[in-house]
């Protein structure tokens, strides 16, 4: 995948928008074969003309917690979104990866029959999908370039499943339970947590399609305008199209513009003649505004008469008054938190991501979000990782104050190496040529011997230089495990800080050489007889420095 996370526009063809906290990985194979000396073919790359006034740091450790390679391991390093590794695992240990989460539909009121003589509440509890990704079998489903990166990153496609399954799901268990006609209103009730602008994207506890809309560009022939398709349908969201199709290998280039309230959006731009479909998704600016319509109007669809208009603002004046006769009258339950991190680690999903500092505010008794850095430093210590070896402001490493060391990465994912749930952390992460943020690197085990043997989370912090018109990118990171046979498995950290990229396309060069990197020190480790090896060149020291 190649991610970023705000817009990103051509100019002189580079950047004209910040880029921060990203997970990317690259396309094209990593490694060909055996490097003659994996030391110093680590260090040419860092020694491209590229990392000219660059900073890199790594650290290798083995399974016995030795230290193979070490390079700035004690120093901060922009993190990008490699943090969310501290972030997600935090979140996971503190509500438990078995964690669903249940949103209910409550009636508020007296019954007369089969009517409502009050109000429907629906009760935001953080669920990130509400249903709109979970799979067969209670899997949650994503893509390797997620949608919420449409904007930014070229190939952003969609899960096929119903962005609004879990309210029509909703909807119809209140039509189950008697109820056909609502003479009051619906309301959202989103007071579990109140998010920190330090936090953006910003979590909100009601979440409905990762509170954007998807609008795919489908072109037809030259000349004649591009069809368009998007979803959710909810009111009053009205998408004006006036893209048109140009002729085959013309220029593909879209823009979204949208009114000031976000319910008014408009598509323009070309595509050529015979390209692929292109995604592009604009943000829902009030999210239980629009989390009430799509009730409503779900309800509609189930038999269920809501009497109250379906547009206009949440009515959340409502739930100050007393809740008599509150009858829970549906409730739908996520999968399990692990599906979750799954989705946000593999796809490196920012909303998801600070959407765990939210939570674990809620988990402590607190609905003020920035008091989940509590127990994330709680988490820290009891995983052996030292506080002061990271600086977070957010969940997915994209605030300017973030920092991390080396060092604290090893000690982390060792940690997990010790509970129960190695395995499934492990899984959850990205895959060398496999899957997720690494699908796109070292895609056949014919030509790249590390093809899935590398579980590693990247991220990218980069921006417009406007002095040198060409990309400033300010940190380059991948982090994880990468097996070496016989069940072994080491612990490392890859980062570049300061580096330059004339456009998107070094930028993306940049990503490969951490892949590339991370390849040759899977295969220098499980070489037979490395150990053995590296200790009669060595004295049986068991460090080796690539660089002083």
């Amino acid at each position: 995948m190649r991610g970023f996370t705000r817009g990103w526009r051509a100019r002189a063809g580079v950047a004209a928008a910040v880029i921060t906290a990203v997970t990317a990985a690259s396309a094209g194979p990593a490694v060909a074969g055996r490097e003659r000396g994996p030391g110093a073919a680590v260090e040419a790359v860092m020694r491209k003309p590229a990392y000219a006034h660059a900073r890199w740091g790594l650290l290798e450790v083995d399974e016995k917690g030795r230290t193979v390679r070490s390079k700035n391991a004690g120093e901060f390093f922009i993190p990008g979104s490699a943090a969310k590794l501290f972030s997600v695992s935090a979140t996971w240990r503190t509500i438990g990866g078995g964690h669903r989460f249940t949103t209910p539909v409550l009636a508020v009121g007296h019954r007369h029959r089969s009517a409502l003589d009050g109000h429907l509440v629906l009760v935001g509890q953080g669920d990130l999908s509400l249903g709109g990704r979970t799979g067969p079998g209670g899997t949650m489903e994503y893509t390797d370039v997620d949608h919420t990166y449409a904007n930014d990153v070229p190939g952003a496609t969609l899960t096929p499943q119903n962005p609004l399954a879990g309210i029509d799901e909703l909807a119809r268990q209140v039509r189950r339970s008697g109820i056909t006609e609502v003479d009051g209103d619906v309301v959202v009730d989103s007071r579990l947590f109140t998010s920190s602008p330090n936090l953006d994207p910003a979590p909100t506890p009601l979440i409905v399609n990762d509170n954007v809309v998807d609008l795919l560009t489908t072109p037809t022939s030259a000349g004649r305008p591009a069809r368009l398709d998007w979803r959710p349908h909810v009111a009053p969201y009205r998408v004006d199209s006036q893209v048109r199709t140009v002729p085959a290998g013309g220029t593909t280039d879209l823009s979204v513009t949208a009114s000031p309230d976000g319910t008014r959006i408009t598509l323009t731009g070309t595509i050529a003649e015979g390209a692929k479909p292109v995604l592009r998704v604009s943000p829902v600016h009030d999210p239980d505004a629009f989390g009430r319509t799509a009730l409503i109007e779900a309800l509609g669809r189930a038999g269920v008469t809501v009497h109250a208009p379906a547009t206009g603002p949440n009515p959340s004046g409502l739930l100050r008054r007393a809740r008599t006769g509150t009858e829970r009258v549906a409730a739908y339950v996520s999968p399990p938190y692990t599906e979750y991190a799954k989705v946000i680690l593999k796809v490196s999903h920012n909303l998801g991501a600070n959407l765990g500092i939210c939570l674990m505010a809620v988990h402590t008794g607190s609905h003020r979000c920035d008091d989940g850095f509590r127990p994330l430093t709680a988490f820290l210590r009891k995983a052996g990782v030292d506080p002061r070896q990271l600086q977070l402001l957010d969940g997915r490493g994209g605030n300017p104050v973030d920092r991390v060391t080396p060092a604290a990465f090893p000690r982390l994912l060792r940690f997990w190496e010790r509970t129960p749930e190695a395995a499934l952390f492990r899984r959850a992460l990205p895959i060398l040529g496999v899957d997720g943020s690494l699908a796109g690197s070292c895609t056949r085990a014919a030509t790249c011997p590390a093809h899935g043997k590398v579980f590693a989370k990247p991220g990218t912090v980069a921006g417009f230089d406007a002095v040198n018109n060409r990309l400033a990118v300010g940190g380059d990171t991948l982090a994880g495990y990468f097996d070496t046979g016989h069940g072994r498995r080491h612990t490392f950290f890859i980062g570049v800080n300061g580096a330059s990229a004339p456009d998107i396309e070094g930028l993306l060069g940049i990503l490969d050489d951490l892949n590339h990197i991370a390849a040759l020190l899977q295969q220098q480790a499980a070489m037979p007889g490395h150990w053995h090896g590296h200790r009669a060149r060595h004295g049986g020291a068991s460090r080796a420095r690539l660089q002083d």
